[in-house]
């Protein structure tokens, strides 16, 4: 016996023949002696159609209404699963963000988990046995007791962060896919599921483009050691042994691998947009003269690369923006203009960033070096590098970009069974 918290997704939930069959998972766990808390998102396409209302309704409309409105496809979901539970003999029961409650800032659209009382749930696994169906994506700022939300994905976050909360063995995060695997499948056939990985490799592969799982939820999972389960949902519930391991991906320590490969996986991102400064004067303080007005419009910047001109009185400063953000970065850099006193203003869209993860990388020499000749000799110029402990990326053209992830992932052998 054991305490779980499974999570599913919009596409498990997507109307409710898959919400009886999301019913038939979660009786599985509960029959094998499991107390568990099921974290659901809206039902598939749901909140783009209610993200669209608030459009339509104001375009500059006010975000706290806009929290309001878009948190209610997990309530919708989170009820009708506690009724289809609720048909098949289970107790069940559903819960808002609010009831739990659980504690988030004021930034609307956007909100950070800032407290989970879990309290009231243990209580009700031990006096009453009964499943807690919980909307995700949301929760209340103790200040102002607004509803609020935690941005796309954040269902992954509200689930990890109530497993903590709960204590529980683990979390599993039910999706349409049956685990992560070293690059996108459907770029590179070959592509292998991975058995186990450890946070700072799925961090990494998160924040680089691979779509399996919220970047905010793998940190939450490594800040609480909390293990993380990806596993499919549309397996049939009768045919999976609760007390045996289905196919899946298992997210934990490093400590619990045997031994990492030198690379882990390939992950990449045609959600990328490069701006280049020119002739800027090379002195103290130019580069907050860019990077603060960025900052200061909510703008990530990922990328950023500096070339010094041989006489060393200019300087050229190259850094990419998400996509979304293109129009907005280079409105803010030349409203900026006087202040930072750059020649001219170069930009481009259709780039990709490859990135090539790996813990293995802190002990083996001229891994990025294997990766800048294979690319050489296909011909794939790279416009821009960046590098960390586990991870490099390159920022390529975009028409390059599977190319140059197929090249990769045989490179370092993940082809290999």
């Amino acid at each position: 016996m054991g305490r779980l918290v499974m999570k599913f997704g919009g596409t498990s939930v997507a109307n409710i023949d898959r919400i009886r069959n999301v019913a038939r998972h979660v009786k599985r766990e509960v029959d094998a002696g499991h107390d568990v808390a099921v974290v659901v998102s809206a039902m598939a396409g749901n909140t783009n159609e209610l993200v669209e209302w608030c459009r339509e309704a104001s375009p500059m409309h006010d975000a706290r209404e806009y929290d309001a409105v878009v948190a209610s496809g997990e309530q919708v979901t989170a009820g009708l699963l506690a009724i289809a539970l609720q048909a098949v003999g289970i107790q069940a029961r559903s819960w808002q963000g609010w009831q739990i409650p659980i504690k988030t800032s004021d930034a609307h659209a956007s909100a950070r988990i800032l407290e989970i009382d879990g309290t009231e749930l243990i209580n009700r696994f031990k006096d009453r046995k009964e499943v807690a169906v919980i909307a995700g994506f949301q929760g209340v700022n103790p200040q102002t007791g607004r509803i609020t939300t935690l941005g796309r994905g954040g269902s992954d976050t509200s689930a990890v962060a109530i497993a903590a909360a709960i204590h529980a063995d683990r979390c599993d995060i039910y999706t349409d896919v049956d685990g992560v695997y070293t690059t996108d499948p459907r770029v590179v056939p070959k592509a292998r599921r991975l058995d186990k990985i450890a946070f700072e490799d799925m961090l990494e592969l998160a924040s680089q483009g691979a779509k399996v799982l919220q970047v905010r939820s793998v940190e939450l999972g490594m800040v609480h050691n909390m293990p993380v389960f990806v596993r499919s949902s549309f397996e049939k519930p009768e045919d999976i042994d609760p007390h045996g391991t289905p196919p899946g991906t298992l997210i934990c320590s490093e400590e619990e691998i045997m031994e990492s490969h030198v690379v882990t996986g390939i992950a990449f991102s045609k959600d990328e947009a490069q701006i280049s400064v020119r002739q800027i004067q090379d002195k103290p303080g130019v580069a907050a003269s860019i990077f603060g007005p960025l900052a200061e419009a909510n703008i990530n910047v990922d990328m950023i690369v500096q070339n010094v001109s041989e006489d060393g009185a200019t300087t050229d400063l190259t850094f990419t923006v998400p996509a979304s953000d293109y129009t907005r970065a280079r409105e803010t850099i030349a409203s900026a203009k006087s202040k930072i006193g750059y020649a001219r203003l170069d930009s481009a869209t259709d780039v990709a960033k490859v990135s090539v993860i790996g813990s293995g990388m802190r002990s083996h020499a001229g891994v990025a070096a294997k990766a800048f000749a294979a690319l050489a000799a296909r011909n794939i110029n790279i416009r821009a590098i960046t590098t960390s402990e586990i991870k490099f990326s390159v920022l390529i053209d975009a028409a390059y970009t599977e190319l140059a992830v197929r090249t990769l992932h045989t490179l370092y052998g993940l082809d290999q069974v």
